[in-house]
């Protein structure tokens, strides 16, 4: 069963992936420290409408780490996050995100694809359910993963402030 729909709740820090208006999964996440907004360069959450624009990751091992959505065929670990500290840990799969409305997350200042909002995997020493993140939603591996395979390209996913759907 696939996904037709995602919501990802900025006040709840959670995100609940539905089909047919029924839910599916629940998952705590972590989005942007900087809280939403959507303009180039703010390290915020775009909000509003999105669709799933690429599916990037499929078949690499669970914390495979990635740079310019390119596998580097290194695995998250404490030891490699010692050597690399203030690297943004890019996990397990990338689901990246395109703006479904103009002016507000697509095209100009506002662009959430050419700002490479992802949601995606992260460090297992990352709390969820706090906002930490540069702007992408992150989410614990084993939950990208499983999430990764009930998600299409094209899903839409609604980012809002609130709790529920709007």
């Amino acid at each position: 069963m696939q996904l037709d729909q995602i919501h990802i709740s900025l006040f709840r820090q959670e995100l609940f992936g539905y089909r047919d208006g029924q839910l599916v999964c629940r998952y705590p996440v972590s989005t942007a420290l900087n809280g939403p907004g959507e303009r180039n360069n703010s390290g915020c959450t775009p909000r509003g409408a999105h669709r799933v624009r690429a599916r990037i990751g499929a078949g690499q091992p669970l914390g495979a780490v990635f740079i310019g959505r390119r596998p580097t065929g290194e695995v998250w670990s404490a030891e490699l996050a010692s050597q690399y500290p203030h690297r943004d840990w890019i996990l397990t799969r990338i689901l990246w995100l395109c703006g479904e409305q103009p002016g507000f997350n697509r095209g100009g200042d506002c662009d959430s694809q050419r700002r490479y909002i992802y949601i995606h995997g992260t460090a297992d020493d990352q709390p969820m359910g706090v906002p930490l993140s540069h702007g992408c939603v992150r989410l614990r591996n084993t939950d990208m993963l499983e999430l990764f395979e009930l998600t299409p390209a094209g899903c839409r996913v609604l980012i809002t402030d609130g709790d529920q759907p709007s």
